[in-house]
């Protein structure tokens, strides 16, 4: 199974000799980068629903982003989208320029992102473009999968009045389909069942959910002090799960790209073409099939997306059983630090790492702490936080660094 720590990312960790029979061609990919790939662009403006659906489906109660009573009394007045709603303006969740040229025979799984947000919020009837630019990679040893090519890329997303609303660096990791099946065939086989829940445990786990939920409720539209914070502060315990094949869809379902024509598809993306295996390359997000017969597109059932939806593809491509999408991992860390912060505070930087995927029957619980505070050169007052998403058993998913902007008193 796919699980990866700093150590391996830097080259450290000692590699499964099993790996070594498969390579990794990546020759096609310098002719890429710095050259950037089309635009993504939404076909209408954003509607109000879309943020509603949004948050609902990355599990993120906040009123401000969904109840149009309770934000018209906020600061913005209206309904304003989560900082993390900006991936789903895309048509890659952030992919696109992280996973240019032909790697043959490969598969990918995003292995984290860097976002940094410059201060415009998105709003029901905003146009957001994404320009996108390839920007480096780098072929590693891993445990999972042997050669492993981490790549990056840049995406830029705008509204329709020229703001710059958010930076986000991309990365993705490809590697061999066949070499991560054979690295994970035990972890595959031990893991290929979900863990059941009790009606007393599911009961349980909603009490520790709501804790987070009435943080929100608490706050409302007040404001967290910078003053009345101090390093070494938890911040509240935020708990998702369990989740399963009806919660993968319905984040699916959420992000717009993967609604029928709700995009411009890209004219330059032939999934067949950047080398994955047959069996889960396809037609997904064809602007030109997509007009003759739209489920062809629809990674829900073909294409590489179909592990995430599906137990057997998923352990084709060496996970035990169908995963969760790094797009909601990085949702979620955005929203645990932007709901803490409150409706006065910022996020104004996150960069998190994937260790592993959310699976089927696991619950994802996120826990931080203040790391720092200081006062910076524009006189903003800036927390730095951390968050680790672990499972139900204690294993990471994801870990991840932040600052966000508070008010003073």
């Amino acid at each position: 199974m796919f699980v990866m720590d700093e150590a391996e990312r830097k080259g450290e960790k000692p590699v499964n000799q099993a790996a070594q029979k498969f390579e990794l061609d990546t020759t096609d990919l310098d002719r890429h980068m710095g050259k950037p790939i089309e635009q993504a662009r939404m076909i209408e403006p954003l509607h109000n629903n879309d943020i509603r659906r949004w948050v609902q489906s990355v599990h993120y109660p906040n009123r401000i982003h969904y109840d149009s009573e309770y934000a018209a009394q906020s600061r913005w007045t209206r309904l304003v989208a989560p900082q993390s709603f900006a991936i789903i303006c895309d048509d890659g969740n952030g992919a696109g320029p992280a996973s240019v040229g032909r790697i043959p025979e490969s598969h990918l799984l995003f292995g984290g992102d860097e976002w940094w947000f410059f201060g415009p919020r998105i709003f029901g009837g905003d146009h957001v473009v994404v320009d996108r630019i390839p920007f480096d990679y780098v072929v590693k040893e891993t445990k999972f999968a042997g050669p492993t090519c981490f790549q990056r890329g840049d995406n830029h997303y705008l509204n329709d009045r020229g703001e710059r609303i958010a930076t986000q660096r991309a990365t993705t990791l490809r590697y061999s389909a066949a070499a991560g099946r054979a690295m994970a065939e035990k972890a595959i086989a031990a893991a290929s069942e979900e863990p059941q829940w009790t009606d007393e445990q599911i009961e349980a786990l909603e009490d520790r959910k709501f804790q987070w939920i009435k943080m929100l409720h608490d706050l409302g539209h007040g404001k967290r002090y910078w003053d009345d914070v101090n390093v070494g502060d938890k911040l509240p315990e935020r708990v998702i799960g369990p989740h399963s094949l009806v919660t993968l869809t319905t984040e699916y379902r959420a992000q717009i790209q993967n609604t029928w024509g709700a995009m411009r598809r890209r004219t330059d993306l032939d999934i067949l073409a950047l080398g994955y295996v047959k069996e889960m390359a396809g037609k997904e997000m064809d602007g030109e099939m997509e007009k003759v017969n739209p489920e062809l597109t629809d990674g829900a059932y073909i294409g590489p997306s179909r592990g995430h939806l599906s137990n057997r593809w998923a352990r084709f491509i060496g996970m035990p059983r169908a995963y969760g999408y790094g797009i909601s991992i990085g949702a979620w860390i955005i929203d645990y630090f932007a709901g803490w912060a409150g409706e006065w505070g910022m996020v104004l930087h996150v960069n998190s790492l994937y260790r592993s995927p959310s699976l089927t029957g696991d619950i994802s619980i996120m826990n931080g702490t203040i790391l720092g505070k200081e006062i910076d050169k524009q006189g903003r007052k800036l927390v730095r936080v951390d968050c680790a998403i672990t499972n139900q058993l204690g294993a990471t998913i994801a870990t991840a660094t932040g600052e966000a902007e508070l008010p003073g008193r």
